[in-house]
């Protein structure tokens, strides 16, 4: 069913894996557009309680794919940046209970794929950044507000704008994980989650979910995000951001 995906079923629990192990998962439009389709796909099946969202090989996601970024050249330049927030909707409104399983490295727009889920599992060793500003672009694609839903404000802010690295420790202090674990748990951790949640009724499950989601969208105001395709498009023009972009490019091809 999908080129960049994996998924499959098994007891009431769904499994989403990101399959571009190569490329460390980036994201590209192709897998973005994908993952809106597979979460809609899951919406048609009763039977799947818990989806458990993971990246196959040394990563969870190396965030989106800078070789398939769009331009203010391109044909629909606008839809394709737009991709990404609809993806992080879709994710976000499937009836399921989603839980991130987060290993390797967890960056950009793949920690916005995170911040989409409803629970979160993390390794030791699992690290966490933002580069986008780094790149001369905004964290587009729902991320801010979602980052301010899951660990507020001040701490938003200064992940976002210094783009410097965070480890799964601090992840956990600041409230976007559930858990920590060693890297051989993981999977046993992960999977022993959703075998309890999806055990449960569905029906109480499922609008517990839509009640803590309707009441933190009201909170954080996701629905504005239609706009961040507007803004990333503006910075891909922008002189000064073009030269941050490639200098950030130039220091990691070295």
């Amino acid at each position: 069913m999908y080129e960049t995906l994996e998924v499959s079923v098994q007891d009431g629990v769904g499994t989403l894996w990101l399959n571009r192990p190569e490329k460390l998962n980036a994201l590209s439009r192709q897998t973005l557009r994908e993952l809106a389709q597979c979460a809609r796909w899951f919406d048609g099946q009763p039977e799947v309680r818990v989806v458990i969202v993971g990246g196959r090989g040394r990563a969870f996601s190396s965030g989106a794919d800078l070789s398939d970024f769009p331009t203010t050249r391109d044909r629909g330049a606008r839809d394709g940046a737009d991709t990404g927030r609809i993806m992080a909707e879709a994710i976000e409104g499937m009836t399921a209970l989603t839980v991130a399983r987060l290993h390797g490295w967890c960056v950009g727009g793949g920690l916005v794929l995170a911040a989409a889920c409803d629970l979160r599992i993390a390794t030791e060793t699992t690290r966490f950044s933002i580069p986008e500003v780094d790149l001369g672009i905004p964290l587009a694609w729902g991320g801010i507000p979602r980052l301010v839903r899951e660990i507020g404000p001040a701490l938003t802010k200064e992940l976002v704008t210094t783009c410097r690295e965070f480890d799964s420790r601090e992840a956990l202090a600041a409230g976007f994980l559930n858990r920590v674990v060693m890297p051989e748990e993981l999977d046993e951790t992960v999977q022993a989650l959703a075998e309890q949640i999806a055990a449960k009724p569905a029906s109480p499950v499922a609008t517990t979910k839509r009640h803590v989601n309707a009441v933190t969208a009201q909170m954080t105001g996701t629905m504005r995000s239609w706009s961040d395709a507007d803004s990333l498009l503006a910075a891909m023009a922008d002189p000064e951001c073009a030269a941050s972009r490639k200098a950030y490019l130039d220091a990691r091809r070295r």
